[in-house]
């Protein structure tokens, strides 16, 4: 097994945009999540509301890639607000239940073919990141990165941007959570009965918090969008919502960073697993009756599911969490 190229990989993968827009996704999450309590199920959908606003304002409908860049962030506002309204006065279970179905209604609008003209369909969008790339600082003909972790230009100006935005997020979270105003949302969180005993206006702060993480969400949306060139609705299906909890919950909910340890973790586990075992399949060290390589996809994930079930037995608050802090299990 050649476990230089294995780590190499797992490298890339810890780095890599994938990372990028699920440590942006769990950022998002954790201001809803970690700080506020609130049950976002449907966080997949403010990162469907980013790529689609970029990718229907340049590519359907012609507009400028700063334009599409102001109406996905306003989109992700007015979905916030619209999710906020008639839930969250209530129970936080509600929230939960309109945020996953919203995600879905959305995605089944998204590859509607009715609106196959404005969205795409099932096939998606293309053709909308020119104006982006055309700003490249990197030669093409270059590789970047250090030994033998390296990407080409495009990849490498996508993860400096979204890198970037990571970095802005982390601290604006840190800043607004170390303020007056983050005091009162980890105490909405603690005991909202008493916050509002002492006159706050816990509907003002919780809608606040749900559109500040829904804002960071969708920047998640435009770095998917631009790293992959395009963008298909099946992207933003539930199963996305659940690997960012799964991002947060591994580096640790109400952690400035636990979002970025927990997605570089995360990519690089399931990087390591998949080029281990698929090597270990190809060199005979698993034998075939054992496993075939076309298993190898499901096994990883039954690996990386086991080691977070230990995680969660062990050590529920994450890898930088306080179990003094939050504690998942009274949720």
């Amino acid at each position: 097994m050649h476990w230089g190229s294995i780590l190499s990989n797992s490298a890339e993968a810890a780095v890599g945009v994938d990372a990028v827009y699920f440590t942006l996704a769990a950022i998002g999450l954790n201001v809803h999540f970690g700080y506020a309590g609130l049950l976002n199920f449907g966080q997949s959908a403010f990162l469907a509301m980013g790529s689609y606003g970029l990718a229907v304002s340049v590519a359907t409908y012609g507009l400028p890639f700063w334009a599409g860049i102001g109406i996905g962030l306003g989109a992700s506002v007015l979905l916030a607000i619209l999710l906020g309204i008639p839930t969250l006065r209530l129970r936080a279970d509600y929230l939960a239940i309109v945020t996953i179905a919203a995600a879905e209604i959305i995605r089944l609008v998204l590859r509607s073919v009715s609106l196959d003209h404005e969205f795409g369909g099932t096939d998606g969008l293309q053709r909308f990141s020119g104006s982006f790339f055309a700003h490249n600082p990197y030669p093409e003909n270059h590789r970047y990165g250090i030994g033998p972790v390296d990407f080409d230009a495009r990849a490498f100006w996508v993860m400096t941007v979204g890198w970037a935005l990571v970095a802005i997020c982390c601290v604006l979270v840190a800043l607004l959570m170390r303020s007056p105003w983050g005091r009162v949302l980890k105490a909405i969180r603690e005991d909202e009965d008493a916050v509002r005993s002492l006159g706050k206006n816990v509907y003002a702060y919780k809608m606040q918090a749900l559109v500040i993480g829904g804002v960071i969400g969708s920047c998640g949306g435009f770095i998917a969008a631009l790293g992959k060139g395009s963008v298909q609705p099946d992207l933003y299906g539930t199963e996305t919502t659940f690997l960012a909890y799964v991002v947060l919950i591994l580096g640790g909910a109400a952690r400035v960073l636990g979002p970025v340890v927990g997605s570089m973790m995360l990519w690089a586990l399931l990087a390591f697993t998949d080029n281990a075992l698929r090597q270990a399949v190809e060199t005979g060290h698993v034998p075939s009756s054992l496993m075939t390589g076309v298993q190898v996809g499901e096994v990883r994930f039954m690996l990386v599911g086991l080691g977070l079930v230990l995680l969660m037995v062990f050590r529920p608050q994450g890898i930088l969490g306080d179990r003094r802090e939050i504690a998942l299990h009274v949720r």
